[in-house]
């Protein structure tokens, strides 16, 4: 009989073992969190285009800046999604606490940016560069977990 996990996984004897420390479960989270928010400003895209009547399949709209403020937040926090990602991810598997709080602060940043963006007003959206913080700290537990794991550190 073949056992579960060669069948799952092939060779066993070929796999390597992984070992993450036990708060990289918040780490998990935080990235779960991120979901949630892209989900909610994906949402206010939808209103906006109820509001304002912006149908499918136009991106932007060509004489609607309060919906094009809402769609732009929203954009905007896609196009940087990955790269949060990826620090959020390498950077907590050796620093899970720190990345964490890290990648709250930037959730909460992209959370700020968006509502001083649906004012209208393009420049409120800098009310949430704190957000930045959390950004460069995670690029900081990153190229800290890579040069751990080349034997810099």
């Amino acid at each position: 009989m073949i056992s579960m996990s060669k069948f799952l996984y092939g060779d066993t004897d070929k796999m390597l073992q992984v070992f993450v420390p036990s708060e990289y479960g918040y780490v998990i989270l935080v990235g779960v969190a991120s979901a949630f928010m892209c989900t909610w400003k994906s949402l206010q895209v939808g209103k906006a285009r109820k509001k304002y009547k912006v149908n499918y399949p136009t991106m932007y709209s060509p004489d609607n800046d309060m919906f094009n403020c809402v769609q732009r937040a929203h954009q905007n926090t896609l196009e940087v999604l990955p790269q949060f990602l990826m620090v959020l991810l390498i950077g907590g598997a050796r620093y899970p606490i720190i990345s964490s709080l890290a990648g709250l602060i930037w959730i909460a940043g992209r959370i700020a940016y968006a509502k001083g963006y649906y004012t209208g007003d393009p420049k409120k959206r800098m009310k949430g560069s704190f957000g930045y913080i959390g950004l460069f700290t995670l690029l900081g537990t990153t190229v800290a977990t890579a040069l751990n794991i080349i034997g810099v550190l």
